[in-house]
């Protein structure tokens, strides 16, 4: 058995004994989706955005309940309705999808932190705290890139496209 899969079937085997005594509505929730494995925050997601209707990357309390319902989430509609409240912070009555599956996401392990530490630091030459495009030259090698080797995209915008993929949503600066 492959790691991955040994460290799935793990992860899904310890978020079954864990749900038994947690109170949590939201961590519940999250380990009822990890119970399914690791693509289980994503299968979620995934079928709450079938749930949106218009297609606005919101929900209103009866799309949340019929997603939650066809995903197969065992949930009181009490508890799904304090969930909800917990999701709206707004109080709009709508749920974000991005704030709904960054709430859900579990925290990352201190292995995983120093990983992204460690690579931070080998993309950011210059030490200063941030990720340029003139970090990248000489540490990712855009050659290899389709569109650059076909002639579409010069090497900065091939490490723009690259920084994009990191960079905030909202702020598309090209530092990360």
């Amino acid at each position: 058995m492959a790691g991955t899969s040994r460290h799935d079937r793990e992860m899904a085997i310890s978020a079954k004994k864990q749900l038994a005594n947690c109170e949590d509505p939201i961590e519940r929730l999250r380990l009822q989706c990890l119970a399914r494995g690791s693509a289980g925050i994503k299968g979620l997601g995934r079928t709450f955005r079938i749930m949106d209707d218009d297609n606005s990357r919101t929900l209103d309390m009866k799309e949340f309940l019929k997603g939650l319902s066809d995903y197969g989430v065992l949930i009181e509609k009490e508890e799904a309705m304090k969930l909800f409240q917990q999701f709206d912070r707004d109080g709009s009555g709508l749920i974000d999808f991005d704030e709904f599956l960054i709430t859900l996401r579990p925290p990352m392990s201190n292995a995983r932190k120093e990983v992204v530490q460690q690579a931070f630091k080998k993309l950011d030459k210059t030490g200063d705290g941030v990720i340029t495009i003139e970090d990248l030259r000489g540490v990712y090698n855009v050659k290899h890139h389709p569109k650059y080797r076909n002639g579409e995209w010069n090497e900065d915008q091939v490490f723009r496209k690259f920084l994009d993929s990191f960079d905030s949503p909202d702020d598309k600066d090209g530092k990360v």
